[in-house]
């Protein structure tokens, strides 16, 4: 049995996000938690003299960004169920202090699997994130698992 949707989710912007300002103290304190040291991330006079011009987020950085205050509210739920199933991200450009974020996510996918326990959905959101000069600078496809 196909999971049964409306198609027209497929392809639909159902978030939008109001910019975040990047701080470069917030970069900062992302490295030191995650124990980076490399010096185009955490030293803006090296970084000066590196490849960007100036200090740049780690790739992973873009996945601190979330919709709204709970993470895709508005995400196309099936059965009662589900988790957080894994993310792919696609890095497109460096990440710079005093960028403001928009996330932009629209449902990429939906499939069933059928696996030892029974019968899974999975919703691939996909977030596009833009820069205060409509530049993109990641895409996230974040997957959700929900049980029918």
């Amino acid at each position: 049995m196909a999971v049964e949707y409306d198609p027209a989710l497929i392809n639909k912007v159902f978030e939008v996000t109001e910019p975040v300002e990047v701080k470069a103290e917030k970069i900062k304190r992302y490295c030191a938690a995650l124990g980076e040291t490399n010096p185009i991330y955490t030293d803006e006079e090296q970084a000066k003299a590196g490849p960007y011009g100036g200090i740049v987020a780690p790739p992973s950085f873009a996945v601190t960004f979330r919709n709204g205050r709970h993470f895709f509210e508005n995400v196309p739920r099936f059965g009662r169920r589900g988790f957080d199933a894994g993310k792919d991200v696609e890095f497109v450009s460096p990440i710079r202090p005093g960028d403001r974020i928009t996330l932009t996510s629209h449902v990429k996918e939906i499939f069933e699997k059928t696996g030892r326990t029974g019968t899974m959905v999975f919703v691939v959101i996909r977030s596009t994130l833009k820069n205060q000069k409509d530049e993109v600078l990641a895409h996230i496809d974040h997957r959700f698992m929900n049980r029918t």
